[in-house]
């Protein structure tokens, strides 16, 4: 397997410059969109259930995902840290104390996943109806994401292994392993959600079993990839476990899961918000299901960004790792620009060009896509301020600038969209659109602290 190579000192801010980008972040974006696909899927299948049943389950999907993420995914975020420390020792030449981080981060994965796993179990009822007022949504939400719950360990380790083949260059080996995942994810979700081959009609609760049964083969699939890998890097050494590998790892992982966790505890307020608009006895959940469709469509782009903000965290620590820190901000400001110019593109297609074509395509219901449009609008034009922010809080991740992008997510959260979002959407009663055009100015103050954190270059001096 061909390791990436890169020669900073041959490239210039030209299209090498953007070639490489591109190299390392292209298998990154596809495995990325392979799985916010599935979701959009389960949103598809979904919407061919016999309404209000796919209005509900459409409903439940929104805070589900919240759930998974504040516990999947604030524990995976283990894999800021240890990509930060790959990158680095990569580029130092030191390949046993890259391989070290791995092993002391997938062993962390596995014993914190499980006791992460035991907590979502016990506090899921609470946690959903904490989000959720309908009580349909909230039967769906439970059975779902109780699924979800028993992947934590699989979904933490995944993105350890995941972070370790980023750093070292071979964004290729979760392709591979994301595509065979959720290939066999939306298989099983079209069999067991209508109950085709023989099997049960779940309904969305399928897609929860079936989410469970797919995300434990990828995680099989990356850890052939380490095996295959074990003697170059010495994975299978004991001593490699080490507490003090961990804690280092630990220390620019834990502010990246309190930014997850302040995040989705942001966001299931804004999810509960929503709800909120559609409150009485016979509601057919139309707001939260728009706002499902919303993020749905949407979160293709924010993977899609994510995908360049890791790119951009490799360039950026390997070139701290050989001590050019110059070459970092190029390569930083390099994946602005061409986020920019791409997701300039990708907010004119969602937002303006093709908006009511995707609304019609995730939901058979016309109330629902009437109140998606305009949301779906003015997010479109935020999609390149959108690129910027996630490229750039990657990219200080990447540097070891984890404390200030948790300071700055949980104070632009609370400060700005939570407050606005209830101000405009409850109180002076915009409803589903004012609570979006709270979410527009989220974004595009995001991109500016983002911006001015960057340029300021503090993040050059962090030593790892």
């Amino acid at each position: 397997m061909e390791t990436l190579e890169i020669a900073p000192t041959s490239l210039a801010l030209g299209g090498n410059r953007y070639k490489a980008i591109l190299r390392l972040a292209t298998p990154t974006v596809f495995a990325m969109l392979s799985q916010s696909i599935v979701n959009e899927i389960d949103v598809v299948f979904f919407s061919h259930l016999p309404v209000p049943e796919s209005s509900y389950a459409q409903a439940a999907l929104l805070p589900s995902l919240i759930l998974t993420w504040l516990f999947g995914g604030s524990l995976g975020a283990i894999s800021v840290g240890t990509q930060a420390l790959v990158a680095r020792r990569y580029a130092e030449g030191d390949k046993r104390a890259a391989g070290a981080v791995l092993a002391s981060a997938t062993f962390f994965a596995i014993v914190a996943g499980a006791a992460f796993s035991a907590a979502g179990l016990a506090l899921l009822p609470w946690l959903v109806r904490s989000i959720i007022d309908v009580p349909q949504v909230q039967a769906v939400a439970i059975h779902y994401t109780r699924w979800r719950m028993l992947a934590v360990i699989s979904m933490a380790s995944t993105m350890a292994l995941k972070a370790f083949f980023d750093g070292i260059g071979r964004t290729q080996v979760h392709f591979v392993a994301a595509i065979v995942m959720n290939v066999v994810n939306v298989a099983l979700c079209y069999v067991l959600i209508f109950g085709k081959l023989g099997a049960p009609r779940m309904g969305a609760v399928g897609a929860g079993q079936a989410a469970f049964m797919a995300t434990w083969i990828g995680l099989a699939i990356m850890l052939l990839f380490a095996w295959l890998v074990r003697r170059e890097y010495a994975l299978l050494r004991w001593s490699a476990v080490s507490r003090k590998t961990q804690w280092s790892v630990l220390t620019l992982s834990i502010p990246a899961a309190i930014a997850i966790v302040v995040m989705m505890v942001g966001f299931g307020i804004f999810a509960h918000n929503v709800s909120r608009l559609d409150d009485g006895p016979h509601s057919e959940a139309i707001n939260s299901a728009a706002n499902t469709d919303i993020i749905e469509v949407l979160k293709l782009t924010f993977t899609a960004c994510m995908a360049f903000g890791t790119a951009a965290a490799t360039l950026i620590g390997q070139s701290l790792g050989r001590k050019q820190p110059d070459e970092a901000s190029h390569w930083g400001w390099a994946s602005v620009r061409l986020g920019v110019v791409i997701f300039g593109v990708v907010g004119l297609c969602e937002g303006w060009l093709f908006t009511e074509p995707l609304v019609a395509f995730i939901s058979n219901s016309p109330a629902v896509r009437a109140a998606a449009i305009f949301p779906l609008r003015i997010m479109g034009v935020a999609t390149p301020t959108i690129a910027v922010a996630m490229i750039l809080s990657e990219a200080l991740f990447g540097a070891g600038s984890t404390k200030f992008v948790a300071a700055a997510q949980a104070a632009l959260i609370f400060g700005l969209l939570l407050p606005v979002s209830w101000l405009l959407g409850l109180k002076l009663g915009y409803g589903l659109r004012g609570i979006w055009v709270a979410a527009f100015l989220y974004a595009c103050f995001a991109a500016v602290v983002m911006s001015a954190k960057f340029r300021g270059g503090s993040w050059q001096k962090i030593r790892l």
